[in-house]
């Protein structure tokens, strides 16, 4: 039977290995083998597990080079990006591993009846995390880290494209001490991960992937009263309110929407930029956008590699052809690259309108589509009239200013006079249809916990 688990490198189309998917038996296993190890993990010290996180951290920097080249086969990222997604990993360990003690300690109440209380977290069971392709270690890691530190033990269903990543993961934790089940790899397809979901001896789920994909797995584990954390698409704003530091302005305006070729789900997608500074823009930005480079994700020379797959690639050129056909204007690119690969030109799209798939579609990869707007106040109406709600991004030179427009923005995320980005100590999720709940920081540590209150009478 063919497996939907395979490597094809999108740069070239070629297939590589294929993983069996598992048999019905196996996931009845994978539930037995969690469950058992979460009786023994829960158990064990935050040092003895902080010491094992250290360790994740250290074979991750020891593996890097390897760790890249298979998530450039994987999903096409170039080498410079993989490594610094690898970093990103690195530190997300280290931070949970160092601050294990602060992030879980008791939380003291003085209640106003007497007598003492505290807030203990203790940690809840087996965990099911259904991870996506972009970012096939971070999107883990920030997942895995936190729960593995509280206690929780974790059942990871990767991405179909992503199991040769998946396996290394696997067998990166098995190497750096961590007890065997207490993290297992599973190559499970969607309706054995309802199976799991459903089963009494797990007792939550993580998605990270599209909106079909959380309201499916939300749909589930509401029926079976599990908690869930859901990270989903977004359609994220960058408003541009002056033209002062234009050329800084075009610089983050280009990373944002280009890191990682453009697949991110927190990535720059709309430039709503006000009327006085939107022909500079324009000019700027396309300036910039039509100069990179796309190509083989392992040159030097590469700027951003090509989308995920061939079926990324058609997606996103039925979505530019759509706009265009309904009088968009394509200030540069707008078609795939000829020949062999999954590769789109860089896209700049203006006059795009609503009845066009563009204005409310989430575009997943390397095309932008720039507004104009009169003010301010019509930059954030046009912002929060996505059903997104993820992260935006102000720039201005009035501090005042800026800080108004992004306490307006119904995000999860606002940065200020910055591209957007990712920190080990920063909380990451959203709002409306971008889901529901918290990941890294303070905040994603307090996901799958059971917050015990114990309570003491006076005297």
């Amino acid at each position: 039977m063919t497996s939907t688990y395979q490597v094809v490198n999108p740069a070239t189309g070629e297939a590589g290995q294929s993983y069996p998917e598992a048999t019905d038996a196996q996931i009845q296993d994978v539930l037995a083998r969690s469950d058992a190890a979460y009786t023994s993990w829960r158990t064990t010290t935050k040092p003895e597990r902080a010491a094992i996180l250290n360790k994740v951290a250290d074979l991750y920097s020891e593996r890097m080079d390897t760790l890249a080249e298979i998530i450039g086969r994987e999903m096409g990222k170039r080498t410079a990006e993989a490594k610094g997604e690898i970093h990103l990993v690195i530190s997300i360990y280290k931070y949970y591993a160092d601050n294990a003690e602060k992030l879980l300690a008791d939380e003291a109440i003085n209640p106003a009846m007497g007598g003492n209380a505290i807030v203990r977290k203790e940690a809840v069971g087996s965990l099911l995390g259904i991870m996506p392709w972009n970012f096939p270690y971070y999107q883990v890691a920030r997942f895995a880290a936190p729960n593995l530190m509280i206690g929780n033990t974790i059942i990871l269903k990767h991405a179909p494209q992503c199991p040769e990543s998946a396996t290394a993961m696997e067998q990166l934790f098995q190497d750096a001490g961590l007890p065997a089940d207490a993290y297992i790899n599973v190559f499970a397809t969607n309706d054995q991960a309802a199976t799991m979901i459903a089963d009494p001896r797990l007792v939550g789920v993580s998605v990270t992937g599209s909106e079909r994909a959380g309201a499916a797995v939300a749909a589930e584990a509401g029926k079976n009263l599990k908690k869930v954390v859901l990270e989903l698409g977004g359609s994220d704003a960058f408003i541009v309110l002056d033209g002062n530091d234009l050329e800084n302005t075009i610089k983050a305006a280009v990373t944002g929407r280009m890191g990682n070729a453009g697949q991110a789900c927190n990535a720059a997608k709309r430039f709503i930029v006000l009327e006085d500074v939107y022909d500079q823009f324009v000019e700027g930005f396309t300036q910039v956008m039509s100069s990179l480079k796309t190509g083989d994700p392992f040159a030097k020379d590469t700027d951003f590699g090509p989308l995920s797959s061939e079926a990324a690639a058609k997606g996103l050129a039925a979505q530019v052809d759509d706009a265009v056909s309904k009088g968009a204007t394509v200030r540069t690119g707008g078609k795939r690259v000829e020949g062999k690969g999954a590769f789109f030109e860089a896209t700049v799209l203006t006059d795009v309108t609503p009845d066009m798939r563009a204005y409310t579609e989430e575009l997943f990869g390397p095309a932008a589509v720039i507004y104009k707007v009169a003010d301010a106040d019509a930059a954030v109406e046009m912002a929060n009239a996505s059903a997104y709600g993820l992260g935006g991004v102000v720039f201005g030179s009035d501090a005042e200013q800026t800080a108004d427009v992004a306490n307006r923005l119904d995000t999860g995320m606002v940065w200020i006079n910055s591209a957007q980005g990712s920190a080990a100590d920063l909380p990451f999720g959203g709002t409306k249809r971008s889901g529901v709940g918290r990941e890294l920081g303070t905040l994603g540590i307090d996901e799958f916990v059971n917050k015990k209150l114990m309570y003491t009478p006076k005297g």
